[in-house]
């Protein structure tokens, strides 16, 4: 991707023109790192992210609509690990158990 950039200089008459051309490249998206090691008691908004494998603004969107449990001291938040790893199992998503049909009547 090129942009060109024209400017008129100060011992450049009116008549001509300078052109820079600056070359940009594409940003790269950042590849989430796995978490490894060991998880921290406490985790901040980057490590929590490491750990559930999402983004850091996935993160402050949950905590602003008040989806994942958080603690906030000063400008900053922290995570418990062991109130994470509960509100994971409470969204556990698992299929329902099919219903049964009876087979005998009850009913004498």
């Amino acid at each position: 991707m090129t942009n060109s950039v024209h400017y008129l200089g100060a011992e450049d008459n009116l008549n001509q023109r300078t052109t820079l051309s600056i070359t940009m490249k594409p940003r790269q998206k950042s590849v989430k790192k796995p978490f490894t090691g060991e998880v921290p008691d406490v985790m901040d908004i980057k490590t929590l992210a490491q750990y559930l494998g999402m983004g850091r603004s996935k993160i402050y969107g949950l905590i602003r609509q008040k989806q994942i449990p958080a603690s906030r001291i000063g400008r900053q938040y922290r995570f418990s690990k062991t109130i994470v790893e509960a509100w994971l199992r409470e969204r556990l998503i698992m299929p329902q158990p099919e219903p049964q049909i009876p087979l005998f009547k009850s009913g004498r």
